[in-house]
C-alpha cells in the first residue's frame, strides 16, 4: 500500500472528515499538522500548489482535499490509487 500523508490544521472541519474517512476504511496515514508552523505550511504549498487544508497525498501524488478523497472513495478509485 502506498503511504498516505494528510496535512491538517486544528480548526479544519474538512480535515476531521478526511481523517474519519481514512480511519473508517482502515487506511493508515501520517498526519502533518501545520497549524502553527510556517515552514510546514510552505512545504504543503510547494508540494500541492494549494494553500488550503487538508491536502492529501497518496505516495507522491497530490489528490486534493476531502472532497476529492471522498469522490475517489465513492467511485472505488481510492483502492486502485493505494495499490503498490
Amino acid at each position: 500500500m502506498k503511504p498516505v500523508v494528510v496535512y491538517t490544521t486544528d480548526y479544519c472541519a474538512f480535515c476531521v472528515s478526511a481523517k474519519a474517512l481514512l480511519k473508517a476504511k482502515q487506511i493508515p496515514f501520517q498526519e502533518i499538522n501545520v497549524t502553527n508552523d510556517l515552514e510546514l505550511r510552505q512545504e504543503v504549498i510547494r508540494r500541492s500548489g494549494r494553500r488550503t487544508v487538508p491536502q492529501i497525498f497518496i505516495g507522491d501524488e497530490p489528490i486534493g482535499g476531502f472532497t476529492e478523497l471522498k469522490a475517489l472513495a465513492d467511485s472505488g478509485e481510492l483502492d486502485a490509487k493505494l495499490a503498490d
